[in-house]
């Protein structure tokens, strides 16, 4: 019963973690520059994200573009691209394989089939994991070097926005819900090698018995 609660709880992280993950991926604020100008009205917050570069106005008024050109765009931002989108399809599947392995279900057939099922979504999820957190430390990487670098401007200089944030939290989630997964697999199988069962062995008086009756026979 406590194995099936655990995996319970690292279905709803795992969750969390598919969420977060999308979220971060679609957000265009992984990168934030706040230029005040005199006036507190003529403030602008200019983001910038994966697919799109936006600006927000005081006023009001909000605006994006949408990032076309792929060869034009850094190393990082192509990089970040490719992992965090197989960070979402691992996931996903991880959800998809987890539910029919789970304990609680009544889906994927007897325990050994159940427990494959479950170690493989609990790969996924660590996959997923590692995906979402190499992007996120890369990305986060390059703002504080160029936020540190003398030669750029000021007004060139970004800080980590909120998608960064979340891909960090979402990347752990993913991470520690494979973990459990992949762990909760093996307690029955570590407890069958650690205490074999038990092998009867008949005695041999019924056999011995049954040899002298036969000799018995042919005096």
């Amino acid at each position: 019963m406590a194995s099936a609660s655990l995996q319970f709880f690292a279905f709803i992280l795992a969750l969390f973690g598919v969420f977060g993950d999308i979220t971060a991926t679609l957000l265009p604020n992984w990168k934030v520059n706040a230029d005040v100008g005199s006036n507190i009205i003529t403030a602008i917050t200019q983001m910038q994200g994966l697919w799109m570069d936006c600006t927000w106005y005081s006023t009001g008024m909000f605006s994006c573009t949408l990032k076309y050109s792929v060869l034009s765009l850094p190393v990082y931002i192509q990089a970040a691209r490719t992992t965090m989108v197989l960070s979402c399809i691992l996931s996903a599947f991880g959800i998809c394989i987890t539910t029919v392995g789970m304990k609680c279900t009544k889906l994927g057939g007897d325990a050994d089939s159940k427990s494959h099922a479950c170690f493989a979504g609990g790969v996924c999820f660590i996959l997923a994991g590692i995906f979402g957190l190499v992007p996120t430390s890369w990305y986060t990487r390059e703002i504080i070097s160029n936020f540190l670098d003398q030669t750029i401007p000021e007004s060139s200089k970004h800080e980590p926005g909120g998608a960064v944030y979340t891909g960090f939290i979402s990347a752990g989630f993913l991470l520690i819900a494979g973990v459990i997964f992949c762990t909760s697999c093996f307690k029955k199988q570590q407890g069958a090698w650690i205490y074999p069962p038990k092998q009867h062995h008949f005695p041999s008086t019924e056999q011995e018995s049954n040899a002298g009756y036969n000799l018995k026979d042919y005096v």
